[in-house]
């Protein structure tokens, strides 16, 4: 040892030489009479480990359940809603072509929507309907690209209605099936305005995988729902779907000028500007919640430290009598604080990997071992539980992790590097 000390350097080592690196390596192995300190290492580095994973598991699964909901949420409604307000839109053909003609847009489609209660074997419910043309809705891949049952050929031609897989369950009904469709806003008769009854086939099921609109959403042929809503000749609005969702607001004033009317124009932010905003700050929270997490770890390896100085305040004496300076004495406990917190940091950040890239299916075996349903999706809107890892929110929680570690080991190094060999004899 000796030699290695004064073979570094005459009268210096120099910064991690190989012997900081054997006695760091030494320090963290356990010894019989070292038993109670090897615990706080294992535990320190068993918490950076459980801190990082749990951090990475829970933005991902954030990161999933917002750009989930937004994707279907973008998938159904459109990204700019356009309403007259001086009078109904009756010129819908001329004004949409205009605004499907701006730059930016992707496509524009006229609607008619109203509310109706739609009755089926098992269950009464009340469901939002929306009439679009065949074009269209073929334009809108979350559900034509998502068909479970039947097919949506002809949707113009004929009176059959397209409905979601739980409202279907909800109803006991199948492709084929009919359904009977219930509005008090019917027909105006001198004994005054009598309920609308009328039967529907089932033409087609889809599954977007948001329970909220699977439950609740049916689509019907454009002429059929203005007859049936007493719309005849007219939309209830226009939907503009932007080739950026995140572009909308440029798009506006141009949405605006080539209206060529009074109309009220909102967007996807505006319209969910609370449930949004909800998410971020949840997000946020959660982030400095858990990351208290691997401070406490990191805690843990500055107790753990100190107990090891304390320890090994008579091999302190002996390095300092070899030649060892104080800063590589130091140097040799940063060493060894910094091991735990970097491979703790390590394992934490592949077992968060591993987690999220199988998380589904361990949710669904976690659901099947206690025999209850972790993520139900009345509650959570989706189907099943999302998870996306962001490169730079995962980089900013292993730098974390990293430097809180270092951070950690700095002071019971430097109380390490302060003692002379008679005070570390004493200390000893």
């Amino acid at each position: 040892m000796t030699a290695a000390i004064q073979a570094a350097h005459p009268g210096k080592t120099r910064w991690f030489a190989p012997f900081e690196w054997m006695l760091a390596g030494r320090y963290l192995r356990s010894r019989r009479k070292e038993t109670f300190i090897s615990i706080i290492a294992g535990l320190s580095f068993l918490g950076i480990t459980l801190g990082v994973a749990t951090l990475i598991i829970v933005m991902a699964v954030m990161n999933g359940f917002r750009t989930e909901l937004l994707t279907k949420i973008l998938g159904i409604n459109g990204h700019v809603l356009v309403q007259p307000i001086d009078s109904p839109l009756n010129d819908y053909d001329n004004t949409t072509l205009r605004l499907a003609g701006i730059d930016g847009v992707d496509f524009a489609m006229p609607f008619v929507e109203g509310q109706a209660m739609i009755s089926g074997p098992s269950a009464d419910l009340g469901a939002l309907f929306r009439g679009v043309r065949k074009t269209d809705l073929d334009k809108l891949k979350l559900v034509s690209g998502n068909v479970l049952l039947g097919t949506l050929d002809g949707f113009d031609k004929g009176d059959g209605i397209a409905i979601g897989s739980r409202l279907a369950r909800q109803l006991g009904v199948t492709v084929g099936d009919t359904v009977r469709v219930i509005t008090p806003r019917g027909s105006i008769t001198p004994m005054g305005m009598t309920p609308r009854v009328k039967g529907y086939p089932v033409s087609a099921i889809f599954q977007i995988g948001m329970s909220e609109y699977d439950g609740t959403i049916a689509f019907m042929p454009f002429e059929e729902a203005q007859l049936y809503f007493n719309k005849e000749g007219l939309a209830t609005g226009i939907e503009v779907y932007a080739d950026d969702p995140d572009a909308v607001g440029p798009l506006r004033p141009l949405i605006e000028e080539e209206a060529g009317r009074p109309v009220y124009v909102s967007d996807w932010r505006q319209r969910n500007m609370t449930f949004f905003s909800a998410l971020e700050v949840e997000r946020n929270v959660m982030f400095i919640i858990l990351t208290l997490i691997v401070l406490v770890a990191a805690l843990n390896i500055i107790s753990g430290m100190t107990m090891l100085v304390k320890d090994k305040g008579r091999d302190i004496a002996v390095l300092r009598t070899m030649g060892a300076t104080r800063g590589a004495v130091m140097r040799i406990f940063i060493i060894t604080g910094a091991s735990i917190g970097t491979i703790g940091t390590l394992a934490g950040f592949i077992l968060g990997t591993v987690v999220c890239w199988n998380i589904e299916s361990i949710r669904q075996g976690i659901s099947w071992l206690t025999a209850t349903e972790l993520f139900s999706p009345e509650l959570y809107f989706l189907s099943k539980l999302p998870a996306e890892m962001d490169p730079n929110e995962t980089t900013t929680v292993v730098v974390m992790a990293l430097v809180l570690s270092l951070l950690a080991t700095i002071y019971p190094a430097w109380r390490a590097a302060r003692l002379d060999p008679v005070e570390a004899l004493r200390y000893e």
